[in-house]
């Protein structure tokens, strides 16, 4: 009967994420009606914690962007990336790495992804390079943000004072350490751009050789007035975060009693409440302060892409713990043998979930407890955490689509095989080193 159930369970998760969009929650809603009305599944709770976190964050980069502040925020890292165009390969994966932990989304890498490809080009330097570490970059740079939805449900499974401080200390350097690798992995990676025949081929066209010439740059848009302000509205945001994250005695506490959505049975104020009531407030802050309308917020991009997450980890992440809850014995008594000898084995569990499923929150938010029900220690599963990223194997993710398409002299591909594409070598070498130093970092910082 298992091996039923997980067969409904993988195919609701592969024709969703083939579907694109909304399509894990609406497919993940009819797998949970096969496990509810055919298998007699008990139902666990949804996910209404990470759902709120995720429409909390969602909101507050949404008036970001609203007000600017994401605009400025580009420019700065499009400076920096064209002040060094010899060593894109390097500056730009960790300028995008950078920026998308402060923002706590990848989605702002698509407003550099065209400056990478044209400067790495005009350089003569093969832009697969750097676009394709770039994307990754933008993928890891969610495990460790205070500002992301993946990193804030990790908070909420973990379920301890000081979760967030722990998180951040073991996932940010290690997820630097192994991007640092993974640059290294693609800095010779393919031919040289001058020897590319895709790009011989095209420069055969006198418009396109002239548009690959060195000195050009792009317009610079004009920034609107409370974009700076915004930034530094939204840098309180973060501050704040991780203040209460690490000092939870700062932040206000009642009698204990039973556990809710708002409060722990400690009394203590839980991390969806206090992500949630942080960052909306500042969100007003940013609407108030720099005049940006509540209808330029729900008009942005971010927040209309806000919709789409909250369906699938609805859907997604209820059906895959009412599976889990279910087989909760059976999944124990398989893994918790191996690994509770050898920990790191679940991090291959958790890259094949996150291969599947195209979120890292909603991998995170299905297999974190599993992990604790395994019985391995908070420390092994931050240094897991980054495995979560694995949703550049199958290209369908829309940062990978990105990167090949604003990639003109076509160096960025994919292979005949489909999964022998730009992106998984350095993929798959960032986040390996980065989960085998993570367990470094915590054998001796936790």
């Amino acid at each position: 009967m298992f091996w039923i159930e997980f067969a409904v369970l993988l195919t609701m998760i592969l024709i969703g994420s083939q579907m694109k969009g909304i399509g894990l929650g609406v497919m993940g809603m009819v797998g949970l009606f096969i496990f509810l009305f055919v298998f007699k599944m008990k139902p666990t709770d949804p996910p209404l914690d990470v759902m709120l976190i995720i429409m909390a964050i969602v909101t507050t980069a949404a008036t970001l962007q609203a007000s600017g502040g994401l605009d400025y925020l580009v420019r700065l890292a499009e400076k920096i990336i064209r002040s060094n165009p010899s060593n894109i390969t390097f500056i730009a994966p960790f300028t995008v790495y950078f920026l998308c932990l402060f923002a706590g989304t990848a989605h702002i890498v698509y407003s550099l992804l065209p400056i990478i490809a044209e400067v790495s080009a005009k350089k003569r330097i093969r832009p697969e390079r750097p676009l394709s570490i770039s994307v990754i970059a933008s993928h890891l740079a969610l495990t460790g943000s205070p500002m992301s939805a993946a990193t804030a449900a990790l908070v909420v499974v973990l379920a301890y004072p000081g979760a967030l401080a722990d998180i951040m200390m073991i996932c940010i350097p290690a997820c630097i350490i192994g991007l640092l690798i993974g640059c290294f992995s693609v800095f010779r990676y393919g031919v040289e751009l001058s020897e590319d025949p895709i790009f011989i081929e095209k420069m055969k066209d006198p418009e396109f050789a002239k548009s690959m010439e060195a000195g050009e740059e792009g317009e610079e848009k004009l920034l609107k007035p409370g974009a700076k302000t915004s930034v530094m509205i939204f840098t309180v945001a973060i501050i704040l975060i991780i203040v209460a994250g690490a000092f939870p005695g700062l932040v206000p506490s009642f009698e204990p009693g039973a556990r809710t959505l708002a409060v722990g049975a400690n009394g203590s104020l839980s991390m969806v409440t206090i992500i949630s009531v942080i960052t909306l407030t500042a969100s007003a802050a940013m609407m108030l302060i720099t005049k940006t309308s509540t209808a330029d917020v729900t008009k942005a991009s971010l927040f209309t892409s806000m919709a789409s997450a909250v369906v699938s980890i609805f859907g997604v992440v209820w059906m895959s713990s009412t599976f889990m809850n279910s087989n909760n014995d059976l999944i124990q008594k398989a893994l918790g043998g191996i690994v509770s000898d050898y920990p790191w084995t679940f991090a291959i569990a958790v890259f094949i979930m996150g291969v599947l499923m195209f979120s890292q929150a909603a991998t995170t938010k299905t297999m974190m407890p599993l992990g604790i029900a395994l019985g391995l220690p908070p420390s092994a599963l931050m240094a897991i955490f980054p495995a979560v990223n694995s949703d550049f194997v199958l290209p369908g993710y829309p940062t990978l689509l990105a990167a090949i398409n604003f990639d003109r002299t076509g160096s960025t591909r994919i292979g005949k095989y489909v999964v022998n594409h730009s992106f998984n070598l350095p993929g798959i070498v960032a986040i390996g080193v980065a989960i085998a130093v993570g367990f470094l970092l915590g054998s001796f910082l936790l």
